[in-house]
């Protein structure tokens, strides 16, 4: 399983570059299965759940190998379409696959997508879409059957969730579609628009992706290319808020400060201060932080849900009381029982948390149960007073590449024991 130990109270000083987006990664590598020929994406996190999404491809009869922060996907072998169910269970996004397959065979088979149990994510917007495009799909044991006899054809389809996944597969499977596909109510999220601009440089023709509304005008084929992902803004909060906790000085290199505004504004309300530059971000903290305004996660540009947990970290050491309301997933508040392991002082009602800010947090034993919770308590425990141990890490190990090194890079006391 895997456990960190950290020796907290480390003032975190020095710089660390940003990892490219995980949700980025995933969906870009995925609809390489849609494109003919050879891609060279850069910039991509080694990651467990890049590692997956690698198998499926693999798996698919793709050959994708990496080079260091480069892989290469030749699709010139891809066949079946039938992804099975121990590769689905590996991570949530999997079902991002469905596109792809259905552009470049007309038919796909899978299964429901596994990953951090943080709530419902159920894939109707993603069934509705497909059928809407002249996909059939049948439903049995569990597994989704899923043909396009007639081929993928133009739609207007209309979200009733700005989801990012089904914005993904409809703007994939949308490409080499007949005609156009307009999708209202869109998702925004930046990692939407790097997947459009890989898409593009493929010969797709998707213009709008990043705002409400996306068209996308058939093409009869996707040709490979080169592509560099975008750097993580997740992770780049995660190691801003590390900074703040820690009343640290901390450098970021290879980010976009305009991806991070939400968080950007919550961590200066708290009173830590933020340098921008084109591609870098400073934050430096010299004291206790401020009690934060309330915290709403929202789709984009509202405030991440992925960076929830993080945030409530801070609220945990802030001088004051702070809400947290979780809108996106009902499940999403587990790490409060293992907050208050370590002394944080953490109502929950509903779907909203009441963090009463204590001047500090002592050290224990806590469980990661998912991603962004296992980062989190990695964060409260370099502002513990002692010996903190995070256990499950393999949940951290899908999202955050080499956190360890990083962190101790920038003075942090942390180790990994197997």
């Amino acid at each position: 399983m895997g456990q960190f130990i950290i020796q907290g109270g480390q003032r975190l000083q020095g710089e660390v570059t940003v990892q490219g987006a995980k949700n980025s990664a995933l969906p870009i590598l995925a609809a390489t299965a849609a494109v003919r020929g050879t891609c060279v994406i850069h910039n991509c996190p080694r990651l467990t759940d890049v590692d997956a999404t690698l198998d499926i491809l693999r798996c698919l009869h793709c050959d994708a190998r990496r080079e260091g922060e480069t892989i290469t996907i030749n699709t010139a072998g891809i066949c079946g379409g039938a992804i099975p169910d121990s590769l689905m269970r590996e991570m949530r996004s999997s079902i991002i696959f469905l596109g792809p397959l259905l552009s470049a065979l007309g038919r796909a088979e899978m299964s429901s997508p596994g990953g951090c149990e943080i709530g419902q994510r159920p894939i109707d917007l993603h069934i509705a879409a497909m059928r809407a495009m002249g996909v059939q799909i049948q439903e049995d044991g569990g597994r989704l059957h899923c043909h396009a006899p007639e081929g993928l054809r133009g739609a207007r389809i209309a979200l009733s969730f700005p989801s990012v996944g089904a914005t993904e597969n409809i703007m994939i499977a949308a490409t080499t579609a007949k005609g156009s596909t307009t999708l209202t109510n869109a998702a925004r999220e930046p990692e939407i628009a790097d997947l459009a601009a890989f898409l593009n440089r493929c010969g797709a023709r998707i213009h709008g992706a990043g705002e409400g509304t996306v068209l996308i005008e058939g093409v009869s084929a996707l040709t490979g290319t080169d592509h560099t992902v975008i750097p993580d803004r997740i992770a780049a909060a995660t190691f801003l808020t590390a900074a703040a906790i820690t009343r640290g000085d901390v450098l970021l290199r290879r980010c976009v400060p305009e991806h991070m505004d939400a968080m950007i504004a919550l961590l200066e309300q708290g009173g830590t201060r933020v340098h921008r530059q084109k591609d870098e971000l400073r934050l430096t903290a010299y004291s206790r932080p401020r009690r934060l305004p309330t915290v709403r996660t929202m789709p984009y540009p509202g405030f991440p849900t992925d960076a929830q947990a993080a945030a409530m970290v801070l609220a945990a050491v802030a001088d004051g009381t702070s809400l947290i309301i979780e809108n996106i997933f009902e499940n999403r508040l587990k790490h409060v029982a293992e907050l208050g392991r370590m002394g944080a002082h953490i109502r929950v009602e509903g779907h909203v948390a009441i963090v009463d800010g204590v001047a500090q947090l002592t050290g224990s034993q806590v469980d990661a149960c998912d991603l962004r919770a296992g980062a989190a308590l990695v964060l409260a425990g370099l502002a513990a007073q002692g010996e903190t141990t995070v256990r499950h890490i393999r949940h951290v190990d899908r999202g955050c590449q080499h956190f360890e090194a990083d962190l101790a890079a920038l003075g942090a006391k942390i180790r990994r024991e197997a």
